[in-house]
């Protein structure tokens, strides 16, 4: 039988669709456009995403009276009563188990439902030998006890729980074997990976010591995880990448507080700074949210100063998305649309200009990448801090070290002159 995955939302739902393709390809499956089962793990941060996640379902049933179809992931975990198209409903837990449920389902005829309570559960295994992109993820925790207050993650996702440290090693070590150079380790809340016997410094410590690995990457961090031992890492090991994503949400420490985030703006910046004098050429972008319930022009404004005063070398924008069952949904003053939409906007403006502001200083300077894929006779692809370099070049240079001088910027892409090739 033939199968198709659509992914929504985050890196930790495209490591999960992975493991989900490798796990039907090795048992039998096909991989096609055209499919007998279409599967879409779905994503729930914002009402945009749920729109996304229902539109793709009710199209896919529509136009595939006879598919197959399995919905599975995180909007499944929070609005299961909305779905009524699907074959096999699978939330947060489970998706290890796809290959079970879709036999279940051909032999039975029945439909098959698997929505647990995600309190108190334990890491659900998975791991996987080969990715579909340049860049190799892997997931090493899931849940969060955070509970910021816009946030209906904590409840899709569960209690804060950690992959095995043996695990990880093994599955890093078979990425590079199979011809990975670039490692992201991913997951909800990536830096409160482990316990006291074992944290997120220790498991940094043991994987930049795995032989052939040339890059890494953590996908996300909150501030407050970057403590000293964690800096200590980044410091001595020029494996892990000069880019780091650390959301700051809000520049406003009166909106931070409505938050419920764990820092004020001061904290952060200090920590930004102390970054900045062990990796003094480090890219940093972050996740910033505007019109949050009560929002004043003034605190808009605290926000942008903030950003500026950080000076990021780019900016993920979200318009506050509005989530039952959240502490946010409650508060009153909720923002009209066109001012979140204008704010938006001015954000976004800002972050392009911060963004080529930071392409600006490789002008003239060499840089290594690693092409991910060719178009029009150029090879494009990411350095170590995030820049996206295009330069001539073909298929054969995939994955490959390639070394360019920057000669000018054609935005979003740093154009650069082919050097040599580093391998």
């Amino acid at each position: 039988m033939t199968f198709k995955i659509f992914t929504l939302g985050c890196k930790v739902n495209t490591y999960e669709s992975n493991v989900m393709k490798d796990l039907l390809i090795n048992n039998g499956f096909i991989e096609s456009d055209i499919a007998d089962i279409y599967i879409i793990n779905t994503c729930t941060v914002t009402n945009t995403a749920d729109n996304k996640s229902m539109k793709l379902i009710r199209r896919m049933r529509k136009e595939n009276p006879n598919s197959i179809i399995v919905v599975c992931g995180c909007m499944v975990q929070n609005k299961k009563a909305d779905i009524k198209e699907a074959d096999i409903i699978i939330g947060n837990i489970g998706k290890s188990k796809i290959v079970d449920y879709i036999n279940e389902y051909l032999n039975t005829k029945n439909k098959q439902i698997n929505i647990n309570n995600l309190d108190d559960i334990p890491f659900e295994s998975m791991i996987l030998n080969n990715f579909n992109k340049t860049r190799a993820f892997v997931k090493i925790q899931d849940g969060c006890n955070n509970f910021c207050s816009y946030c209906v993650i904590p409840y899709v996702r569960g209690n804060v729980r950690s992959k095995e440290k043996e695990d990880i090693l093994t599955e890093i070590t078979n990425l590079i074997n199979n011809g990975h150079k670039e490692i992201v380790l991913t997951g909800i809340h990536t830096g409160n990976y482990g316990d006291s016997n074992y944290d997120f410094a220790q498991l940094l410590n043991d994987i930049v010591r795995i032989k052939g690995l040339e890059r890494l990457r953590i996908s996300s961090i909150e501030v407050t995880e970057l403590n000293d031992r964690v800096l200590d890492v980044i410091k001595n090991n020029n494996i892990l990448v000069d880019h780091m994503h650390i959301p700051l949400q809000s520049g406003s420490n009166s909106v931070l507080i409505r938050m419920n985030r764990k820092y004020d703006k001061e904290y952060f910046i200090d920590k930004i700074n102390k970054i900045r004098s062990i990796r003094p050429s480090i890219s940093i972008t972050t996740d910033v949210i505007v019109g949050f319930p009560r929002e004043t022009i003034e605190e808009f404004n605290e926000t942008i100063d903030t950003i500026k005063k950080i000076n990021f070398s780019k900016l993920h924008v979200f318009p506050y998305s509005k989530r039952d069952g959240t502490k946010a949904s409650l508060m009153d003053n909720q923002i009209d649309d066109v001012t979140k939409k204008n704010r938006a906007k001015s954000l976004i403006e800002l972050s392009k200009e911060l963004e080529i502001n930071y392409m600006n200083k490789f002008i003239n300077q060499e840089v290594i990448f690693i092409p991910e894929m060719v178009k029009d006779e150029y090879i494009i692809g990411h350095t170590g801090n995030y820049l996206q370099i295009k330069t001539k070049g073909c298929m054969k240079d995939i994955n490959k070290d390639i070394k360019v001088k920057i000669k000018n910027i054609e935005y979003p892409y740093l154009i650069g002159e082919r050097i040599k090739d580093t391998n």
